[in-house]
């Protein structure tokens, strides 16, 4: 942060309505209870998947949601820690780096059957 920006902040916060401000956020901002789940409810912890091609059942963010809130980590790239490629429709060069890597590929009927297996 700059002097500039630094500098703003602490005249905002020497003007009385603005510390009211901020300080009847936390009255009106009710916040998400966060729930741990155990080890039964993530069943994919410590999996990594890439998501890649066009998925025709379920958006992409639907699909890294769901195996996000079964443990599994969602990456953006292929590597050697990869575990799963889920392949959509024009699947491109993740799918050959995940096959020259030896990845396990699914189809996204393979995911939705993965998740069905797991709800």
């Amino acid at each position: 942060m700059g002097d500039i920006v630094a500098k703003n902040i602490v005249n905002f916060f020497k003007e009385s309505h603005n510390v009211e401000v901020v300080s009847n956020l936390d009255e009106i901002m009710t916040w998400p209870e966060i729930i741990e789940k155990s080890a039964d409810e993530q069943p994919l912890a410590e999996k990594i998947f890439v998501l890649t091609g066009t998925l025709t059942q379920m958006g992409r963010s639907e699909a890294k949601a769901a195996l996000q809130s079964l443990g599994a980590k969602v990456s953006g790239s292929v590597s050697a820690k990869t575990h799963y490629l889920v392949a959509g429709e024009k699947s491109g060069s993740k799918l050959t780096k995940a096959q020259d890597l030896g990845v396990t590929i699914l189809t996204e009927d393979d995911l939705v059957n993965l998740l069905k297996e797991h709800n």
